[in-house]
């Protein structure tokens, strides 16, 4: 069974025609391709702590074994994320984009649009302990309790959104269900109006977009939206600052000991992290969940006759999926790792996508089993003292979405492949047409 669109037979030889040493798995239209795997598949056998010089990227060291993953994930001391967590672009990339019409705008909230994430601070690119104040100051809207109370209103939203879909005709997926859900429980978490909730999802959209390749179509284009962005959040903070404290995330910034004097850019990276971190992750699992059934048609088969199984699919499909597809670290010192040495400063790039396939610990990590043993065993929410703060809400949404579906439909049939993201962080699809052929 195949995973993905590509022709894999092909893609693993082009993988392996290529000298190991300018093997780069960093390539966006790898991703978009869905033919990534055989590169990491050679990279875990032959080079698991690889070398890439600059190109469209900085220069970075790829950790692609789960072990290995680990190791770096947890020592937050020997490998710092303070100055961001995605693969930054090369200085020759970056000039490339500034003449293209991609230089930052001096009066824009964002430092800059062409890489947000190394512009602003945000707590998940921080280190301890101005990491831990931040995080606990937004984790209570994401604790047990708190989800329990979200958990009958996600249920509603999930039953309305199903119930609306056309039978018997093709539509959009990720449009109609994955986006839509995520945009409604997003909205809710900020504070924001149901009616901005698409905003949520398109300014989450455009923070990682790449002109030319879907999204945006220039760098001037991404700018003014980014600015249109901040503008609106940086309106939130006044309005949430000079009112009563409330339960929603921007509400718990402007009013935490911690957090209520950070200044607009602090403020503006935990808006970006949080925006990502609560819309594409889950939509892209969502929307990944009903790809894989499709692909396993008897694992599907299997959920339909036993329901009991969702939990255990719901953490299958994050594991599957891998909605983002590396974190990256800075080396604090000279380290030696893997056999390998590495300097101070450089780039240390955690593929989870590889390390959720790494055959050494996981029995027929290709495979999608909805009853897989230790099924939580994935690296996809991270580990140490950056593990998702989110990740049981994005667990919840995935298993509510399914019980809600499981009592309506039968089948949700996969018309053709999906268009896939144009990016190697956020590894998700950006449509997937589909056909439900009946209700029950």
């Amino acid at each position: 069974m195949s995973d993905g669109s590509v022709d894999l037979t092909s893609a693993r030889e082009a993988a392996y025609a290529v000298p190991l040493e300018e093997l780069n798995p960093a390539e966006p239209a790898l991703f978009q391709a869905d033919a990534m795997w055989p590169c990491f598949e050679r990279l875990r056998r032959e080079d698991p702590v690889h070398f890439t010089p600059e190109g469209d990227s900085e220069a970075h060291w790829s950790i692609t074994r789960y072990n290995d993953i680990m190791a770096v994930d947890t020592n937050h001391e020997a490998f710092s994320s303070a100055d961001g967590i995605t693969l930054p672009p090369s200085a020759a990339a970056v000039a490339r984009m500034e003449a293209e019409g991609g230089g930052p705008s001096p009066d824009s909230p964002f430092t800059d649009a062409k890489d947000p994430d190394r512009g602003l601070p945000m707590f998940i690119a921080m280190d301890p302990p101005k990491h831990d104040v931040q995080r606990k100051t937004v984790s209570p809207a994401v604790s047990p309790a708190g989800l329990a109370l979200m958990e009958p209103l996600i249920r509603e939203r999930a039953g309305a959104i199903l119930d609306s879909l056309p039978v018997g005709e093709a539509f959009d997926w990720v449009d109609k269900v994955s986006m839509e859900l995520t945009a409604m429980t997003l909205a809710t978490l900020f504070g924001i109006p149901q009616q901005d909730r698409r905003r949520l999802t398109r300014w989450s959209d455009v923070v990682m977009a790449q002109p030319g390749h879907g999204g945006v179509e220039s760098w001037e284009q991404k700018q003014k939206e980014m600015f249109e962005y901040g503008s609106y959040f940086l309106r939130l903070w006044n309005e949430r600052v000079n009112g009563e404290p409330t339960g929603d995330l921007i509400s718990m910034l402007a009013h935490g000991p911690e957090t209520r004097g950070m200044n607009q850019f602090e403020y503006l990276g935990n808006v970006i992290l949080l925006t990502i971190g609560g819309n594409d992750t889950t939509r892209n699992t969502i929307s990944g969940s009903v790809y894989a059934l499709n692909k396993f048609p008897d694992q599907y088969r299997k959920l339909r006759a036993d329901p009991s199984l969702i939990p255990s699919m719901v953490s299958e499909t994050i594991r599957w999926q891998t909605p983002l597809a590396h974190m990256r670290r800075r080396a604090s010192a000279d380290i030696e790792f893997g056999g390998r040495q590495m300097r101070k400063g450089d780039n240390v790039v955690m593929w989870y996508v590889s390390g959720n396939r790494d055959e050494t610990v996981i029995e027929r990590p290709n495979d999608y089993i909805v009853d897989r043993p230790r099924a939580r065993q994935h690296l996809s929410f991270g580990f140490g003292i950056h593990r998702c703060v989110g990740n049981r809400l994005a667990e919840l949404q995935l298993r509510v979405v399914w019980e809600e579906i499981l009592k309506r439909f039968d089948d949700i049939q996969l018309l053709e492949e999906p268009r896939r993201t144009y990016s190697a962080f956020v590894k998700g699809y950006e449509t997937m047409k589909v056909l439900i052929p009946a209700r029950r």
